[in-house]
């Protein structure tokens, strides 16, 4: 399968000992390009030098994360500003709402992911965007601003089948992940998955987090990783009732589109 995985958090410690034979792995489960996940300002910096060293497979996005929010420094969007000048920079993120844990206070939350969507639409950008039990702020602060966006996807999208509709009103792009795997909390997704057209579908890892948990055999480290994503798209075709290849196909080439990649 040709694979795109549009959500890995390639620099996180986890990663630090063995992350060329982490990229190896990818490859050889046809893992052929990855962007790179910035969660705050300095693992968005590092997330850019990392694309950098791999340009022929990476990219990266440049965001602070809800949970991190709080800890924004005053001058974050000058610093994602400065980031997204490099052309291996294709996109604003991870950046929105997670009511589920409130690490950050809510205000903090909302004023941050608002901002962030006014520097992508200036910077003709697309988003990267997070959402956990918080879809209803999360859409009345993206209606207003949503005609100024380049594109939007709702990465690893974990809802209901209504919160599914309203962001394919929005034009917006899905990104699903091994939380479909998950036969305690993403089943319910089955049964809808196949509403999602294929220009607006796209796969990813979020490695390290979310193993699959029906992988077999599973890993003793319980560390996700990119060469997984085949696992993904296989359980997501048959919950779709397409073929795996074609389904890979389809999702890498709406991703390369999105991302300009």
């Amino acid at each position: 399968m040709d694979l795109f995985d549009i959500g890995a958090n390639l620099t996180h410690e986890s990663f630090r000992d063995d992350r060329e034979a982490v990229l190896e792995r990818a490859a050889e489960a046809g893992v052929q390009r990855m962007v790179v996940t910035g969660a705050d300002e300095d693992g968005s910096r590092d997330a850019l030098d990392l694309a950098r060293r791999y340009p022929e497979r990476l990219r990266a996005t440049a965001g602070v994360h809800p949970h991190v929010s709080e800890h924004a420094s005053e001058r974050v969007i000058e610093n994602l500003r400065a980031l997204a000048s490099s052309p291996m920079l294709v996109a604003i993120g991870e950046a929105g709402l997670d009511f589920n844990r409130d690490y950050s206070p809510r205000p903090i939350q909302r004023d941050l992911f608002e901002r962030q969507l006014r520097l992508a639409a200036e910077l003709g950008l697309p988003v990267f965007a997070h959402e956990r039990e918080a879809h209803d702020a999360f859409i009345e602060i993206l209606q207003p601003l949503r005609d100024e966006l380049h594109g939007i996807v709702v990465h690893c999208f974990t809802g209901t089948r209504q919160e599914l509709d309203a962001y394919l009103d929005l034009d917006c792009h899905i990104g699903i992940t091994g939380w479909i795997c998950d036969e305690r909390r993403g089943h319910h997704m089955h049964e809808f998955l196949d509403r999602i057209p294929a220009e607006r579908l796209m796969v990813e890892t979020d490695a390290p987090y979310l193993l699959p948990r029906d992988l077999e055999p599973r890993p003793r480290s319980r560390r996700n990783e990119p060469a997984h994503l085949a696992h993904v798209v296989r359980t997501l075709a048959r919950a779709r009732n397409e073929d795996p290849e074609q389904l890979a196909a389809a999702t890498t080439a709406t991703a390369r589109r999105f991302f300009g990649f």
